[in-house]
């Protein structure tokens, strides 16, 4: 009996202490986790710029955020981020301070909000063009839109952008294009130091940008010898055509389906560019439609041929639609007023869905 419970107390006290050990265990854990999502440094103000790159996950966010001091712990974060289910953080550059918490941190990536609100930024929407944002950079700093037309139009600078991006090439200064950085400029929302930041420095940070996304598609690019101007003009097409995803890779079909067959584009976006008339501002004129310009694909002599440069800023969707394409026979697509678009092989069903738009009400007029 005695030897009974002199082995029943040996397990009680071997109990006793497992449970010890697993509370300090646990107590410790709280402890490292509670210091882990504090402030690295409560006293400093210093803000530290950080770049998240679109379609950063949970783990490649806390590894920027651990490179660049501004959080204590990965694993800390990544259990923070889970815990307290944060999701939908937003690609984008941000100034992020070391007296930030986890929750201050985390809010800021989720909302979008990237700066101190006294700081300016511009944001330069998808499917813009360069007459938009000379007129945004105009408004928010004390640049003029001449400024920047002038800034485009120095061949110095356009030549050190030639040397420095290898994404740019030679092909921007031809002529016949209007803006030798249009679709160049990656669309964003950028912090701007204050009025008098220069155009130079604004496009900077866009180009940079634009590195950062097309650098994910350089191996590709490289490997199948893609002309990245073409690329991004076709992307713009996309851009200006197609409001959603889902319908993005069809629209970059038609256009290599039409190029293929030695067709006009017959792209409405790039005539309204080559007028340089916004689209939705009116009608177009026929006499616009059927004039020459190597911007507008619904002109003669525009068979099988692109224009000659972006007609927009692009989205890094519309620049994988125009890398990687659905394998389609449509040669026609059509939009409704709601921006559905529908897709069709021959000139017969393209007229067939027009006709039913019109009869449903569908059918967009300005």
């Amino acid at each position: 009996m005695n030897k009974l419970l002199s082995k029943l107390g040996k397990k009680k006290l071997i109990i006793i202490g497992l449970i010890a050990i697993i509370l300090l265990i646990i107590i410790f854990s709280l402890i490292w986790y509670f210091v882990s999502i504090s402030p690295l440094n409560k006293r400093t103000q210093d803000e530290i710029e950080i770049i998240l790159p679109l379609g950063s996950g949970t783990s490649k966010i806390a590894d920027i955020l651990k490179e660049n001091n501004v959080i204590r712990s990965k694993l800390a974060f990544k259990i923070y981020v889970r815990i307290n289910n944060v999701s939908d953080f937003q690609a984008g550059t941000y100034y992020l301070k070391q007296s930030m918490n986890l929750k201050e941190i985390t809010d800021m990536l989720k909302t979008g909000v990237m700066h101190d609100p006294n700081q300016l930024n511009i944001t330069y929407i998808e499917g813009k063009n360069m007459i938009w944002l000379a007129k945004e950079i105009a408004n928010i700093t004390n640049n003029t839109e001449e400024n920047v037309y002038n800034l485009l139009k120095n061949e110095e600078y356009i030549n050190s952008l030639i040397e420095k991006y290898w994404f740019i090439t030679d092909e921007v200064k031809s002529e016949d294009i209007y803006y030798p950085l249009e679709g160049y400029l990656f669309p964003d929302t950028y912090i701007i130091e204050n009025p008098d930041t220069k155009v130079e420095e604004i496009f900077e940070k866009m180009l940079d940008r634009m590195e950062d996304v097309l650098s994910e598609y350089k191996e590709q690019i490289e490997s199948k010898g893609y002309d990245v101007k073409k690329i991004l003009t076709i992307a713009s097409i996309i851009e200006m055509e197609s409001v959603n995803d889902d319908s993005r890779k069809d629209v970059a079909s038609v256009i290599y389906n039409r190029l293929d067959k030695n067709m006009p584009i017959q792209s409405d976006v790039t005539t309204y560019y080559a007028f340089k008339i916004d689209v939705g501002e009116r009608d177009l004129y026929q006499k616009e439609i059927d004039s020459y310009n190597p911007y507008n694909t619904r002109g003669p002599n525009m068979e099988g041929k692109l224009p000659i440069g972006p007609i927009s800023s692009v989205s890094k969707s519309s620049i994988d639609a125009a890398l990687n394409p659905n394998h389609t026979d449509y040669i026609f697509f059509v939009a409704d007023k709601n921006g559905k678009i529908y897709f069709s092989k021959t000139d017969k069903e393209h007229n067939k869905i027009i006709s039913e738009l019109k009869s449903e009400g569908l059918w967009l007029e300005y």
